[in-house]
């Protein structure tokens, strides 16, 4: 049952997925976390593994970069292939001032300045949600393990690079960190009646962007993210 754009079988996918944007990164989590892992995937570089996680059967695969891209793995994973449930584990820009590098947020809802809800013809603004009780296993795992985390709005933005610098206005709303692919997916989620969640760690600061962290820092820093996503799946 491959669709444009997934190559695989119903029964190849598990019914949890983790999904970085980087094909990359969803490599190096099934090397370091999965156990008896296959491929699934390899249309346009987008790789996707299933393996089992402390005996627990999780897949994992590359969303690309931006709310475009993620909506369309997103929507194909869950429509076609009888995905339940999908973690987002990435990085973002810090927004608020108090967050650290590696610091874990936990998207509670999605802002945005893309348009992605309006095929939806609403006659109003939705609010893209994570769902509740992922959240709350989430938020428990990192209480238990100790790690530094904030709960709260994200800003996903179709702008990596934005002229206007408008980010840090976001933080006059509370908005806690800036990724690209939170509200896409929270989206398909409601709309299609099934669980997200996404968690990123902070890999920059937009009011200091002389503090980042390398490409290979951010591989590394992905390790307690990674394992909250996978505590948190069923």
């Amino acid at each position: 049952m491959a669709t444009p754009h997934i190559g695989a079988e119903k029964g190849d996918i598990a019914k949890t997925v983790l999904m970085p944007g980087d094909p990359k990164r969803a490599e190096w989590i099934t090397k370091e976390f999965l156990t008896d892992a296959h491929l699934f995937n390899d249309i346009r570089g987008a790789l996707g593994f299933t393996g089992f996680y402390q005996g627990k059967r999780v897949s994992v695969m590359a969303s690309g970069m931006g709310q475009p891209s993620m909506g369309i793995y997103s929507y194909e994973l869950f429509k076609f292939f009888d995905v339940e449930t999908i973690i987002r584990v990435g990085t973002s820009g810090a927004i608020d001032s108090s967050l650290q590098l590696r610091d874990l947020v936990i998207a509670q809802g999605a802002c945005t300045d893309g348009n992605y809800a309006l095929q939806y013809r609403l006659p109003g603004t939705f609010c893209p949600l994570a769902d509740f009780e992922l959240l709350q296993k989430a938020v428990s795992i990192c209480k238990k393990k100790k790690f530094s985390y904030a709960v709260g709005n994200v800003l996903s933005s179709d702008l990596y690079y934005d002229d206007a610098q408008s980010g840090l206005e976001w933080a006059k709303m509370g908005v806690l960190a800036v990724e690209m692919e939170a509200g896409s997916l929270y989206c398909n989620a409601a709309r299609l009646g099934r669980r997200a969640l996404c968690i990123t760690s902070i890999s920059n600061q937009l009011a200091h962007p002389e503090v980042e962290l390398t490409s290979k820092e951010r591989h590394e820093s992905l390790a307690d993210m990674v394992v909250v996503a996978l505590e948190a799946a069923e």
